[in-house]
């Protein structure tokens, strides 16, 4: 029987000629890609809240501690996820990417189920050998294009993440600043910054409930104190009537 098969090696993936080796290294590089898109939302914003969360920390230490510091705990992540603001965030974020993720698995699946009708084929050795080849170019061209948008959809799931969840952290940095001024503590430090706390200094409870009761912004400034960052100089007081004579 005449071998009409494309040369192909031992190896998975590995396509039948040197035009086509590339597709193998599309091919091996969309699981990681599927994987990476594959996380919840959830659990994609432990680093991005991690990394905020202690430069609200710093934000929340105007003075060094001393002996005499009132201090306390907060875990800014479970303040942000555990609000009710939170939970609607992460509802939308579920919702938007697990639709998104169903539609790039089934895409994924018809390329896996392609190149095994490609290699099985090959491996008859019925067709010829230039229609597999153009069968095989098809294929490389459809597996780039998966590889290309699965990367766009990661890029795209970030974005939405941090635009939903950056006003969240910033609400709930403005109202451990309201605590802060209010209850007189010179240091309120992430929970993931301190090794070891009493259960006592922790605010994360009590800073949700005021999440969800709308106490989100810095306390109002003392008498006398200079104007927050940004707000409006106060207009200058009126020269007095001249008196009548």
């Amino acid at each position: 029987m005449q071998d009409n098969a494309p040369e192909r090696p031992t190896a998975r993936c590995s396509t039948p000629s040197s035009s086509v080796r590339s597709a193998d290294a599309s091919r091996c590089a969309a699981p990681p890609a599927r994987r990476a898109a594959g996380r919840r939302p959830a659990a994609r914003l432990l680093p991005l809240l991690a990394a905020m969360a202690l430069g609200g920390a710093a934000l929340l230490s105007p003075a060094p501690a001393s002996a005499q510091s009132k201090i306390a705990v907060v875990d800014v992540r479970r303040a942000m996820l555990e609000t009710e603001e939170g939970l609607r965030v992460q509802a939308t974020l579920k919702k938007l990417f697990d639709s998104r993720q169903v539609e790039l698995d089934t895409k994924q699946r018809a390329l896996a189920d392609e190149r095994d009708k490609l290699d099985k084929e090959a491996q008859a050795g019925k067709t010829p050998k230039d229609a597999l080849q153009r069968r095989f170019e098809t294929w490389q061209r459809q597996a780039a294009e998966l590889q290309a948008t699965m990367v766009d959809y990661q890029r795209e799931m970030q974005r939405k993440e941090s635009e939903l969840t950056t006003p969240i952290l910033q609400k709930v940095l403005g109202l451990l600043r309201r605590l802060a001024a209010q209850e007189g503590y010179d240091l309120i430090l992430d929970k993931s910054a301190a090794p070891y706390y009493r259960a006592d200094l922790e605010l994360t409870d009590r800073a949700i409930q005021m999440y969800n009761s709308g106490q989100v912004g810095d306390a109002a400034p003392a008498k006398g104190a200079p104007p927050a960052k940004g707000a409006a100089p106060a207009a200058p007081a009126k020269p007095a009537a001249p008196a009548k004579k």
